[in-house]
């Protein structure tokens, strides 16, 4: 908080210059009433001087854990905090002062932030003064504003008077690539309507206002200028209150932030809109959340995990941006990538899919199928999007095939076959795009950038290699479901040629690893010796020592054309489990492998970055000055490694993945879970749902639907510490699933299903689990290899059976 030094107009004068009158403050339904029985997490002391977010579909509020607003964020170099409303910003943010009995408070950080799944609060105390501020604030549905509101607390014995001022800090300026599309950023200028106790500032050159004001009016305002302002075109105004506080009473003062991309009248509206209607508008987002937090609700054993599990579907929902003439998708991280990404997408809305927030899949997945055939025509999809509408990146190589499996998963989970005709056009052009114009070689692995954005690495990569395979299994799928049986069997034997090839063209024995990339010998000496330096700036000796050897056996023993290699050991390496691709041996042997590039919050994004002792440090990540990924542990590395796992039937291993990505949970924010762990990148990353949902939901507790056909198997492969683990309100279709499981001390499960649709529910069992299986609500179904299916169209379904 800081100290306003200019003058102010008092109210005396203000009413006669304006016209207007005191109101009377009502305090019906406040924030802090309102939010009491909401789930909380209260902040670190050492990180009130890092970033938080209130969220909102429509704008946003970034800013300090402390209550201040520093310039933050590199994407717009110190312009990526603040108030947005894509495409816009609205604001810096707002500082405040307070006088008590007519002496100046010091200037003070919050002592405390609390975060819940919908809003925020800080709060102030000074010692030796009996005052007690705090501010509580809230983006609504729908709306490109903010409303805040500011409560003062007399814990004396006697009546206080306090001065209170609030500068608001407007910054009309565009979005990141604003000027790719005629986005021209000029000064603002503001100024007072006493109408409505409210500021309205407009921009230079652009239809770009903002409004803010009280829900009562001020004794003063604090009179537009400029010598407050951070960085930008930017102006300064605000207002000044005196208050009579009474003991043990608590005084309120509402405001609220609209804007506009049109008009002044329409950032007016929503700001009025929002002060008068606030308690309203936060009851109804605070009774959505507790819907979403209802929907695929997980208890178990693992009570850490089962709030970070809770949490990131509040999170899921805070990606979420909508702008108007755009459209509405799930964006990619907070404060820095708050628009739209392909690859991001590919992997985040599976996990959206899995706790039940269907309607923005099927969003964003229009988003971006709209815009890549504007862009590119040719089924090639969109690696990098601002909320402007301009394409940064057409594409990189592996986001094309991974758009084929989003839409087969998708369509599992909601069995729409008119989705899949939608976008089959898609699909098919892409996958033609990925193999006619990237494979030029003809071998069937294309080249081209991938997942890691090192220089230099785009020749044949594992992943891409990985996600081809597995983009041409399930358009195979798909072809088959919309009656193409040519195009599919075709795509499948490419599909069946690809696995066998990764597992024979890409594995290395000498490593226990498939390789990071195959290329040429000459473009592998130049990343070995970009690797080196790397190593030896980071103190990587092992690394360095393995790179060497790495180069002299290749000088020694030079050869031509392509072959794989190992250098990186980038995480990108797993991928071939994480689709399924992997041979078993080879699966086994990898998964070893890779935990080695460990630390205790999980996987290396590039495993030459890792400590010698495989990474024993927990605390703070040390990024470098310039915003970089070197040396960091990444969610999304680490939620694959889980997925992996799981598919070669290792959920013990599986969970101390997720148990390594819980420890970094409200590490630095509360309630979130940073892209590099524990407290680096981004303070929010949509992707981290993929992570969670797709190991607990499709894995531990084996959902895997067929929607279309009107069908659940369930095949739980639960973790040996889960005994008892329920998933309750799972959405699939027109349906709705729970599962109970419950393991007793002599390994019987008992397995319960209930749904409220009459679809068929399968469970799968071994032969030894056949034989002493008993079922209600079901038939037991042999085969003639001695396994069995249990399947039933009941409400409710219950098995007992051996753990296998």
């Amino acid at each position: 908080m800081n100290t306003l030094k200019f003058a102010f107009i008092p109210l005396t004068s203000l009413a006669l210059l304006l016209g207007c009158s005191p109101e009377v403050p009502g305090h019906a339904g406040s924030f802090s009433e309102l939010l009491r029985e909401s789930p909380s997490i209260s902040g670190k002391p050492a990180y009130l001087a890092s970033p938080y977010v209130t969220p909102g579909d429509r704008a946003y509020m970034v800013g300090h854990q402390d209550g201040s607003f520093p310039e933050i964020g590199w994407h717009i170099p110190g312009e990526m905090g603040g108030i947005w409303a894509h495409p816009i910003k609205l604001m810096d943010g707002f500082q405040t002062s307070i006088e008590v009995g007519g002496n100046p408070l010091p200037p003070a950080d919050s002592t405390r932030f609390v975060n819940y799944p919908m809003a925020n609060s800080h709060h102030w105390s000074w010692d030796g003064q009996p005052l007690r501020m705090s501010r509580w604030q809230f983006v609504p549905d729908h709306l490109p504003g903010v409303a805040l509101e500011y409560e003062f607390e007399n814990t004396g014995e006697e009546a206080l008077t306090v001065e209170f001022s609030f500068l608001g800090q407007t910054d009309l300026r565009p979005t990141w690539l604003g000027e790719r599309t005629g986005m021209a950023d000029g000064r603002d200028s503001a100024y007072y309507d006493s109408g409505i106790n409210a500021w309205t500032a407009r921009d230079g050159q652009s239809p770009w206002y903002v409004a803010f004001g009280p829900n009562r009016a001020p004794d003063g305002i604090l009179p537009a200028n400029r010598d407050s302002i951070q960085r930008g075109e930017g102006i300064a105004a605000g207002y000044r209150f005196s208050l009579k506080i009474r003991p043990g009473e608590t005084e309120r003062i509402r405001m609220a932030v609209g804007g506009s991309t049109s008009t002044e009248a329409a950032a007016r509206q929503v700001q009025q809109s929002i002060l008068e209607e606030a308690s309203s508008l936060l009851e109804s987002k605070r009774d959505r959340y507790a819907e979403l937090a209802g929907r695929s609700k997980l208890t178990v054993p693992d009570t850490a995990l089962q709030q970070a599990f809770e949490w990131l579907k509040y999170n899921s929902d805070w990606m979420i941006q909508e702008v108007p003439g755009i459209g509405t998708g799930v964006t990619a991280g907070i404060p820095d990538y708050p628009w739209w990404f392909g690859v991001d997408s590919e992997y985040a809305l599976r996990g959206y899919m899995a706790v039940g927030q269907q309607e923005v899949v099927f969003q964003t997945i229009r988003l971006i199928d709209s815009v890549s055939r504007a862009v590119n025509g040719n089924g090639r999809i969109i690696h990098e999007m601002s909320t402007n509408g301009a394409v940064f990146n057409p594409g990189n190589i592996n986001e094309t095939p991974q758009f084929a499996s989003l839409i087969w998963h998708i369509y599992r989970w909601s069995g729409d076959r008119d989705f899949l005709r939608r976008y089959f056009q898609t699909i098919r052009d892409g996958l033609d795009w990925l193999m006619r114009e990237n494979d030029g070689d003809g071998n069937g692995f294309p080249d081209g950038f991938g997942m890691m954005e090192i220089h230099g690495l785009d020749s044949e990569m594992i992943d891409v290699a990985s996600y081809t395979q597995a983009g041409f299994d399930h358009a195979s799928r798909i072809a088959a479901e919309l009656g193409e049986e040519d195009l599919s069997r075709q795509y499948a034997a490419l599909a069946s040629e690809l696995k066998a090839r990764i597992n024979s063209e890409f594995w290395s024995e000498r490593y226990g690893s498939f390789a990071d990339f195959r290329g040429t010998d000459q473009q592998a000496l130049r990343l070995i010796e970009d690797a080196i330096v790397r190593a030896d700036t980071l103190d990587k000796p092992w690394a360095v020592a393995e790179l060497e050897t790495t180069r002299n056996a290749l000088l020694r023993n030079p050869q031509p054309g392509v072959r794989p290699f190992v250098l990186h050991h980038n995480w990108v390496v797993n991928t071939p489990m994480e689709m399924g691709i992997a041979d078993s041996a080879k699966a086994y042997t990898a998964l070893e492998t890779a935990r080695k590039f460990t630390n205790p919050f999980g996987v290396f994004v590039t495993g030459i970055d890792r400590d010698e002792s495989a990474g024993s440090d927990s605390g703070s990540f040390k990024g470098s000055s310039a915003f970089s990924y070197t040396g960091a542990v990444m969610t999304l590395p680490t939620g694959v490694q889980a997925v992996a796992e799981n598919n070669y039937g290792r959920p013990d291993q599986a969970l101390d993945y997720l148990r390594r990505m819980t420890r970094s949970f409200s590490y630095a924010l509360p309630g979130s879970m940073y892209e590099v762990s524990p407290d680096y990148g981004m303070i929010a990353q949509a992707w981290n749902i993929y992570a969670f949902a797709v190991p607990i939901v499709e894995q531990f507790f084996g959902i895997s639907p067929r929607a279309s056909d009107r069908l659940i198997r369930i095949d739980p492969l639960m973790p040996e510490d889960w005994d008892v683990a329920s998933l309750e309100n799972v959405s699939i279709g027109g349906n709705t699933l729970s599962v109970y499981y419950e393991e007793d001390e002599r390994q019987t499960i008992t397995l319960r299903v209930v749904q409220k649709g009459d679809w068929d529910l399968e469970i799968p069992l071994d032969a030894q689990q056949a034989r002493r299986a008993r079922t209600e609500g079901g038939q037991l179904l042999p085969n003639p290899d001695g396994t069995a299916v249990v399947r039933g169209s009941d409400r409710e379904l219950t098995i007992t059976y051996p753990r296998n």
